[in-house]
């Protein structure tokens, strides 16, 4: 006999349960293909043990949200009026069809993934392309919608809740789908992020992204938020689960400023974006689902492989820095001082070292993160419903990520750090001048 429930072991979530219909979309084409994405690009040639893939993540994501769905949804967790009205009853045909949707959407949201993961995807996507739009194509297409049709779901409703209100433009969200799109996608408490900082900081080695995340699901409530003077449900938490929320969102904070930041990890996307450009004879990946699932790490290591070893190829200089471990170093980096007598200091600087070493000798990398996510309804112990920058200092001073690297080619570093010592004051004064 056929088992219908199936498990998968997992370092993160201990198992990963899904059944025979989840398990057609774990088999598709598309979704093996993120077996061969790596989750954080080159990352592991400064953290070894960072290899892991969009696959084990992808699935993580799945097992974390039917967990906040089957919370949320438990009638005695629904508290406020406002909000029964929203959610299906208990085993009601609705109830179970929006669970297997959310699963299924939590299980495909990384589905258009470049192959290296973010790395180049904003210069190598045409222009209104992105992994969402790619994502939706997939989701959408004549292989996926017949696994769609066999388990009688809407594919429409799969692609809605999988890339969210920012990406899917098509159509209005009703309350019910805008809070399961929140579940995965969401700023403050989206087991999208919930996942990807417990499993990088897992694989790369370090402590910065682990929180209490069963407190922090065993909290998580429908509750009403103000919005131009009419109440709308949205994800909140009980009061109880206040420091787990907390906990995520330094532990995010931490994260990018200890390991997706990382000088020499960033320097290693650059030589790789660098690659990428003079390696796609059409300056853009395919974005023909044909061509596209086709591609993945394997093919642009191969390449990679190739082109450092062999001077006529395309891309062999960053190619070669790749392999041979001779990327780029860092000289200069945000300092608040410089940044109080120049806000443009980094630019000003980069402007420079062009100036005097040559513009193919150095680059920058400039990154402002938003602090959104941190304000959601809180349901006190006395009953009350408080947004939540009134309840915490914590979340009014989590630090915003801002990041201003100049780098130098290896071999001009020494030479380029005596220059600098010499100069800096004088290039971030002369650009003040220039823009007063």
């Amino acid at each position: 006999m056929a088992k219908y429930i199936h498990e998968i072991r997992d370092p993160i979530h201990n198992f990963i349960h899904l059944d025979s219909h989840e398990r057609e979309v774990l088999d598709s084409r598309p979704f093996q293909r993120l077996r061969y994405i790596h989750q954080l690009g080159l990352t592991y040639l400064v953290y070894p043990g960072a290899t892991h893939r969009r696959f084990e993540h992808s699935l993580g994501v799945m097992e974390l949200a039917g967990r906040v769905y089957d919370i949320i949804t438990n009638p005695i967790n629904i508290i406020h009026d406002s909000v029964r009205n929203v959610v299906p009853p208990k085993d009601s045909y609705k109830h179970v069809y929006w669970r297997l949707v959310l699963r299924m959407a939590a299980l495909c949201h990384d589905l258009g993934h470049l192959p290296f993961s973010h790395t180049a995807e904003k210069e190598l996507l045409p222009e209104g392309w992105d992994h969402e739009r790619l994502t939706l194509e997939i989701i959408r297409s004549d292989e996926m919608r017949s696994i769609w049709d066999d388990i009688k779901v809407n594919s429409e409703d799969v692609a809605k809740l999988a890339v969210g209100q920012n990406s899917y433009r098509d159509a209005r969200f009703n309350d019910w789908e805008a809070i399961l799109s929140e579940i995965i996608t969401g700023n403050s408490f989206g087991v999208d992020r919930m996942d990807y900082l417990l499993r990088d900081s897992h694989h790369a080695g370090v402590a910065y992204g682990k929180f209490d995340h069963y407190r922090l699901i065993d909290t998580i409530r429908i509750l009403p938020k103000e919005e131009d003077g009419s109440l709308e449900p949205v994800l909140g938490i009980e009061q109880g689960g206040l420091h787990s929320a907390e906990a995520l969102l330094l532990a995010r904070y931490f994260m990018f400023t200890q390991l997706y930041f990382h000088p020499v990890r960033r320097i290693y996307d650059i030589h790789l974006k660098d690659f990428l450009k003079e390696w796609l004879s059409s300056d853009y990946f395919h974005t023909t689902l044909k061509d596209y699932l086709k591609l993945t790490d394997n093919e642009i290591l191969t390449e990679l492989s190739r082109a450092a070893r062999d001077e006529s190829f395309r891309g062999h200089d960053p190619a070669r820095r790749i392999v041979n471990r001779e990327h780029f170093k860092l000289l200069y980096q945000r300092n608040p001082k410089d940044f109080e007598k120049n806000p443009d200091a980094a630019n000003a600087i980069f402007e420079a070292v062009c100036e005097e070493y040559g513009e193919k000798k150095v680059r920058i990398d400039l990154y402002k993160q938003s602090n959104k996510g941190h304000e959601f309804p809180v349901l006190t112990d006395d009953g009350r419903i408080v947004p939540s920058l009134e309840l915490s200092d914590t979340l009014k001073n989590v630090p915003i990520v801002a990041v201003d690297y100049v780098f130098i080619d290896h071999e001009l570093r020494e030479d380029a750090q005596i220059w600098k010592k010499q100069n800096l004051e004088s290039i971030i004064s002369l650009k003040e001048e220039d823009n007063s």
